[in-house]
């Protein structure tokens, strides 16, 4: 039943291409139909969903030289948030947890460039089994130059 809602989720899927940072990710955009106002920085775009989901894809210079590494210890140690399962690689990192009620999963990939590009989709936690199965797939197909 989970793959046949990730399926249909992303019968309409949407590759948005962020053209600062040239950061690109793929979404179902039948569930993330409102788009919010960009920010400023024309960093990135964020997109809610009807029943309370968000989906930031964006990216940003890496001004701190952070590695998925570094940046898996210092999400661990903060307090406000849970994580409940972290993954690194030598150039990317995934995190997923909890935030009170609400459940996030990132993904970020460290360019050679200095650009960090991202994805952060967080739901509530009583929607996991709509959005758990879609986590993945827009995650994966996160990209950046």
């Amino acid at each position: 039943m989970f793959l046949a809602v990730a399926q249909a989720a992303m019968s309409e899927p949407l590759t948005y291409t962020n053209e600062r940072f040239g950061t690109s990710a793929t979404f179902p955009a039948d569930i993330f139909s409102e788009q919010q106002a960009p920010p400023e920085n024309s960093d990135g775009l964020t997109w809610n969903s009807a029943d309370g989901a968000s989906l930031a894809i964006f990216g940003s210079y890496n001004v701190l030289d952070e590695t998925p590494k570094s940046r898996q210890a210092e999400a661990k140690a903060a307090g406000d948030w849970e994580v409940t399962y972290s993954k690194t690689g030598k150039n990317w990192l995934v995190l997923s947890g909890f935030e009170g009620e609400t459940v996030f999963y990132e993904r970020y990939f460290f360019a050679d460039s200095g650009t960090v590009h991202g994805v952060v989709l967080k739901y509530p936690r009583s929607l996991k089994s709509k959005y758990d199965p879609l986590s993945g797939k827009i995650a994966a197909s996160l990209k950046g130059p």
